[in-house]
């Protein structure tokens, strides 16, 4: 058990401050339970802080703000990398990272092409939804982030505003990749978006 405590401080200590570490990290240095108990012991110690169940980080001191966590991003796209799944902001979080709404989330949503899961951090966390195949092949920067947006919104509660901040970002998307996202968007966000943008599909 010493040896595999040992060896896990070794790696960890060749670690930046801040990084997000897993059980699976240290698969080879010894069985499951024992790399568990050495990360808990780890965690006595203060060399790592535990996020969220098999989720720790090594601890980061700023100088005026004190002991850092890892953004609820940092979090997710972390776990995605360990998982090896691919991730989309959706939802609300969707609009927030387009400016559509100035209002940040507790909980951060994610379609994805893995597992379902829920991660809780502090009051809020990160919520991981299975999606279909083709909700990943889209190809837009904006418009594949809006038409996730906006599967959570029902068309009434969008006001004149956002439809003015839409149509202005629909425009900076490129017309083949906003083209080829419609065809893969529910029907009523491609009638909303056509009758926004007054856009004439091609095929």
């Amino acid at each position: 058990m010493n040896s595999i405590h040992q060896e896990i401080t070794k790696q960890i200590k060749a670690s930046p401050p801040g990084t997000i570490v897993f059980p699976t990290d240290f698969r080879g240095t010894g069985t499951d339970d024992a790399v568990r108990q050495a990360l808990s012991r780890l965690t006595k110690e203060g060399k790592l802080e535990r996020l969220a169940h098999g989720i720790y980080f090594l601890p980061k001191i700023h100088p005026t703000f004190g002991k850092l966590q890892p953004s609820m991003e940092e979090v997710a796209e972390a776990v995605a990398a360990n998982e090896h799944m691919r991730i989309k902001p959706a939802g609300a979080y969707a609009l927030n990272k387009l400016g559509l709404s100035t209002q940040v989330p507790a909980r951060l949503v994610y379609i994805t092409d893995g597992q379902a899961r829920q991660i809780k951090i502090g009051k809020g966390g990160v919520k991981f939804k299975p999606v279909s195949p083709k909700k990943f092949g889209m190809k837009g920067p904006i418009s594949s982030l809006l038409i996730q947006g906006l599967e959570e919104m029902a068309n009434s509660q969008i006001s004149p505003e956002m439809e003015s901040r839409i149509r202005e970002l629909l425009h900076q998307e490129t017309p083949d990749n906003l083209n080829f996202d419609l065809k893969l968007a529910p029907a009523r966000i491609n009638d909303f978006i056509v009758k926004l943008l007054k856009y004439p599909l091609n095929g």
